[in-house]
């Protein structure tokens, strides 16, 4: 199954921004895609170990491998064509 690591925090605007399309990604690729949320400001360790530098950071798994990620915020079609590739 593919993971997607979301990488965000309460303060950043770009994520706000993103929190819809987040939600609405989560329920149409529900059993398929699996959306981990990681506020960074929390998890600093977590952070550290995918060396996460700007927020919102999205890293694409895949049998717990980085496949690809996305930094900053985007569209929902192209999150969807980023991901699909990975399905």
């Amino acid at each position: 199954m593919v993971k997607v690591l979301d990488f965000w925090a309460e303060w950043c605007g770009p994520c706000k921004f993103m929190e819809p399309i987040i939600e609405q990604l989560e329920k149409e690729l529900a059993g398929r895609v699996e959306i981990e949320k990681i506020n960074v400001d929390e998890n600093q360790d977590k952070a550290a170990v995918y060396q996460v530098m700007s927020i919102p950071t999205y890293v694409i798994l895949k049998e717990n491998k980085e496949q690809e990620r996305i930094i900053g915020a985007t569209s929902k079609d192209n999150f969807l064509k980023t991901i699909s590739k990975y399905e």
